[in-house]
Parts: C-alpha cells; structure tokens; sequence
C-alpha cells in the first residue's frame, strides 16, 4: 500500500494556510510573554492596584451606608478593564513590533494585515480574558464580589466592550501608522480620553447636556447604564445593547478603513522603512 503523502507546502491563498499564519502570530506573542516575566507582571498588577483601590472606596462608602455601591462600583472596575486591556493590548503588541524594529519584517512576508490583525486580536483576547479572570476571582475573593451577578448580560456587555476596544487600538495604531512613533502616546491613551464620557463610575445624567449627546453615541456608555440597571434589579436592557452593538459595526468598520488608508500611506510614502531603522 503507496503512502499517503502531505503537500510540503500549503497553497498561500488556502483556508488552512491563512490560518496558520494567523496562529503563528499568535504562537509568536504568546512565546515573548512566556519568556518575559515583567510582562506577565504588567498584565496583572495596574488592573490588581486599581480593583484593590477601588474595592476600599467601597467598603469605606458601605460603611457609611451608601446602597449598591459594592456591586456597582467594582462591577465597573472589571468592565472598565475589558474596554482598556482590548484597547491597549492590540496597540501595544502592535507597538511592540515597532520598538523592535520588526514591523518591515511583518510587512514583507506573506502575512497579510488581515491576518496581522487577526493575530492580534485573538491574543489580546487571551490575554483580556486571563487578567479578568484573575480579577473577578480577588473580586470575589476579598469583596465578595460575583461577576456573573451581572446574569445572561455579562456577555454581550463583554462583547460590547470588546469590540469597542479594539475599534480604538485600531485608531493608535494607524496614527502611529500616519504621523510616526511620535504619535504612540495615542495607541495607548485613546480609550482613557472615552472614560470620563462613558458613565463608568457615575450615570450619564450628571454630565453636562452638551457632553451628555456625545455620551450617547458611545457604545461603553450603554454598556455601563445596563450594568447598573441589571444590578439595581432591573432586566437587561437589550434595546441599548442593540444600539450599543450597532454602533460598534459602524465604528468597527471605519477604523478598519482608517487602518487601511494609513497604511497604504505609510507604504506610499516610505514611511514603513523608517520603523525598521
């Protein structure tokens, strides 16, 4: 009987080739942060610092008998770090590559962006996933504090949040992309400058009615309104999650667009070749 013999090469434009180079972004990223333990510190320790933080502002409030806000406030907490680690583990790893010197690298092999994006995606995606993980369980911990309090909205507020923000490490990236290393302060800082409009800590009726409109228009405003609806007693809110999720295609799909003009400028105007110097 002739043996089965497997093809050396897979053909470029394939399923299963397109999937291999995805994940061999993803092996890559995962290899330097094994090897790296300040990195895996990084992932753990602001998001610990800022739920230990806040989890003493709570006792302090509960003891001054101010309702719900063990619940509300450290619910936001771990949301709030969904919306930041997704925004800023993508342009961090991305970021990465420039310090590195290795972003020309990337461009020239047969990686396309697609997939240097999906590679990204799916291992900010772990990453967002562990650091949460390990919150809720100190939440749970030293607060008695149970997520999934949240009940059957915990995913799509998650989801929401997600996409939201990769949508913004989308914008860091192709501002690195458009006016250089210089512009790397925004990839990291994007979603701070969405904090204060999102209501995470406060409803967004106590913002001004100009700031308000803006709140509005903001998928995470949702997203943090129905969390403390949920935790109030109230239902999950689907009509704002709808809206929430249909803002996000819209934002999704012009960052994508975004992303791809910068970088098409950055090739036309030789700027790639200055991130390898």
């Amino acid at each position: 009987m002739t043996p089965v013999t497997l093809p050396v090469t897979l053909p470029p434009l394939s399923l299963a080739a397109r999937r291999t180079r995805v994940l061999g972004v993803v092996r890559r990223d995962f290899a330097a942060l094994r090897r790296s333990p300040i990195r895996m510190f990084e992932i753990l320790f602001w998001p610990t610092v800022e739920l230990v933080l806040w989890g003493f502002v709570t006792l302090f409030l509960q003891a001054q008998r101010v309702p719900f806000v063990v619940a509300f406030l450290l619910g936001a907490v771990l949301l709030w770090q969904v919306l930041q680690k997704a925004s800023n583990e993508i342009s961090i790893a991305f970021l990465e590559d420039v310090w590195s010197r290795n972003l020309l690298n990337v461009q020239v092999s047969p990686l396309s962006s697609v997939e240097y994006l999906t590679g990204l995606v799916l291992f900010s995606l772990g990453k967002v996933a562990f650091a949460v993980a390990v919150m809720a369980g100190l939440a749970f911990g030293l607060y008695g504090f149970g997520l999934t309090s949240l009940g059957v909205g915990l995913v799509p507020f998650m989801a929401v949040l997600l996409v939201l923000g990769w949508s913004l490490g989308l914008v860091g990236i192709a501002a690195v992309l458009r006016f250089g290393e210089n512009a790397q302060v925004i990839a990291w800082s994007l979603v701070f400058v969405v904090q204060p409009l999102a209501g995470i800590f406060y409803p967004i009726s106590v913002l001004p009615e100009p700031l308000r409109a803006i709140s509005w228009l903001l998928p995470a405003s949702h997203v943090f309104e129905g969390m403390r609806a949920v935790m109030g007693g109230g239902a999950v809110p689907w009509d704002r999650l709808a809206w929430a999720g249909a803002l996000n295609v819209v934002y999704l799909a012009g960052t994508v667009g975004l992303f791809a003009w910068a970088l098409r400028y950055a090739r036309r105007h030789g700027k790639l070749s200055r991130f390898g110097d």
